[in-house]
């Protein structure tokens, strides 16, 4: 929704990598995402207690404006940074949108952070206000968060004021630069009007964890990301105003703000779930598609991994009538599983739409459509608007080979830089082959025109001059009937220059053994050649993972090789997944 119309569609004048989008355009994207039949619920949130709240659009706006107003009696202005550390609640969507509504510009963070995590990010975006939830429910259990914002903002002079949401109930202790939510309120003079903004002023700095050193904050426009995001869930979702959209997901990872943008912006509902997906039984994400007849359900291959440990009967036990398409992202698949999602969660009618790309992407450079073929496990080809390829080290094109998955051409999401760092976001992405994209993952297109991603050049093996993603081995190991997840990484080998150490979670009712860990090796040579057999396999009880179910390889392989410095932990889900990989080697 334009305010002032775009007079050229982009400027490439000061190169490729600070491309300009929508020149001359006002727009603020809060604006189209509030647009629309003023009775339809467009926020549907429930919480792992099981309290359910719906906002119809009118409501859902009403609320932001009012929010808007309160904040900006705060002091909070355009450009001024606000950090939402919450749950996902309708209480975020109202805060994330109000940020956009008065031209500030939202840092979300990971509900499930620490206090240090939470600081460095606060420091380094210079945030003026925090937004925060009191607390929020986990497998039954209440998870303070306002006691972690607390140490958070201690000694943090920029932090002028803590809004707290109250999720949980839960007393806490309060602080000098403490509002809560309610006095938020209180504090607006009437419904606030919507800030004009040009199509490039920022609305978002949103954290990445790099292999080393401090996060990177991927600054992201009103005419990027929100545009990036509505574009891949029309294109390759096809999510349609009226449609019911569910991602697993959290603020703190780009599907929150992507849902929250992409889906209020092409009219859907968008469904929030706080909770555990298996809490207090393995039926209760079935169950959530069920109630609110969701449409379009996303999910990881790893949270597929896990529920399939619960057999069928949870799944079939609710209507998943209403389901027409089903995404994932964040992790290779499995076979399996993927044909366990295809077969148990839709029925065999529903197009899995696999989806890859990245935070400072604003979506997805390679994916699947509704409308064209579809292999278990791989991407179509590149997302529509992606000039993407697979390139060798010299930037030529390769098909039947791993190589590097670039983009030749920007786009209208790509991040404009991190913040307060130009030098960086050029040496991560642009100085490998000038002028290209460089996005750190290893991909190969097969005869058929196939994408596959094979997982982070940083874990790519090469074995004996062979290169190989990690993913490609993990498979491969799945395919034993005992093994349920894997994890590969290459260390020095004194002759093939790296060798594969697989480490494999078992399935219930399966023990470790030296006779299973030869049968898992064999499996693995049947399908890849004896020049992968692995130099070994360990079998642990978990894997060192992010909070939204990445494997973090390049933590395995620091860990296994008894290395001190892992670089950055703060997306670590469990450290005594590490300890148990450091034990492993002398196991």
């Amino acid at each position: 929704m334009w305010s002032k119309p775009y007079t050229r569609a982009l400027d490439t004048s000061r190169g490729k990598e600070w491309t300009r989008w929508w020149i001359d355009g006002h727009m603020n994207y809060v604006a189209t995402a509030l647009q629309g039949d003023p009775a339809q619920v467009v926020v549907v949130a429930e919480g792992e207690e099981g309290n359910v709240e719906r906002l119809t659009r009118a409501e859902l706006r009403h609320r932001v404006s009012r929010f808007a107003s309160g904040l900006e009696s705060l002091g909070v202005g355009k450009g001024d940074r606000v950090a939402i550390y919450m749950p996902l609640t309708a209480d975020c969507v109202v805060a994330v949108l109000a940020v956009g509504l008065l031209g500030a510009v939202y840092m979300p963070i990971f509900s499930g952070y620490g206090a240090g995590a939470i600081a460095d990010r606060l420091r380094d975006c210079e945030a003026s206000v925090l937004v925060c939830a009191d607390g929020f429910h986990r497998r039954g259990q209440v998870v303070p968060m306002k006691e972690t914002a607390d140490a958070a903002v201690a000694g943090l002079p920029s932090i002028e004021h803590v809004v707290v949401s109250k999720r949980t109930g839960t007393a806490y202790a309060r602080q000098a630069r403490d509002v809560t939510w309610a006095e938020v309120l209180e504090r607006a003079s009437g419904d606030r009007a919507m800030t004009e903004t040009d199509a490039e002023d920022p609305m978002m700095v949103i954290y990445t964890s790099g292999t080393t050193g401090r996060p990177k904050g991927a600054v992201h426009a009103h005419g990027g990301f929100p545009v990036k995001a509505a574009q891949d869930l029309a294109h390759c979702f096809d999510l349609q105003r009226g449609d019911v959209i569910l991602w697993a997901t959290d603020i703190g990872w780009m599907m929150g703000p992507w849902l929250i943008a992409g889906g209020l912006m092409l009219g859907a509902t968008i469904v929030l779930y706080d909770g555990t997906p298996d809490f207090p039984d393995a039926g209760r994400l079935w169950s959530l598609v069920d109630r609110h007849r969701v449409t379009h359900l996303g999910i990881s291959p790893t949270a597929i991994r896990g529920l399939m440990r619960s057999g069928e009967g949870p799944v079939r036990a609710h209507d998943l009538s209403s389901l027409l398409v089903l995404g994932s992202t964040g992790e290779p698949w499995n076979p399996d599983p993927w044909w366990w999602y295809f077969r148990e969660v839709g029925g065999s009618r529903c197009p899995i739409i696999n989806y890859s790309g990245g935070t400072e992407i604003s979506g997805g450079i390679v994916g699947c459509t509704t409308w064209t073929p579809i292999q278990p496990g791989s991407f179509r080809g590149p997302v529509p608007g992606m000039d993407a390829d697979v390139v060798d080290d010299a930037g030529h094109s390769v098909r039947g080979a791993v190589g590097e998955l670039v983009v030749r051409e920007p786009w209208p999401g790509m991040t404009r830089g991190f913040w307060k760092d130009p030098e960086r976001y050029l040496e991560t992405y642009w100085r490998r082959l000038p002028g290209i994209w460089v996005h750190g993952d290893w991909a190969r297109i097969d005869e058929d025109g196939f994408w596959y991603i094979e997982g982070r050049s940083d874990d790519t093996l090469k074995i004996a001059g062979k290169r190989v993603g990690p993913a490609e081995v993990e498979s491969a190991a799945v395919a034993h009937p005992a093994v349920s997840e894997a994890a590969a990484i290459g260390i020095p080998h004194e002759l093939k220059g790296e060798a594969i150490v697989v480490f494999a979670i078992l399935r219930p009712g399966h023990s470790a053994s030296a006779a299973l860990a030869q049968a898992v090796s064999a499996t693995i040579v049947e399908q890849l050649g004896k020049p992968l057999k692995p130099e070994t396999i360990r079998f642990v009880t978990q894997l060192p993972k992010t909070r939204n179910a990445k494997i973090m390889r390049r933590v395995i392989r620091g860990a296994y090789l008894g290395k001190t410095d892992l670089g950055d932990l703060s997306a670590l889900e469990d450290p005594n997944a590490v300890e148990e990989i450091r034990r492993a080697r002398s196991g």
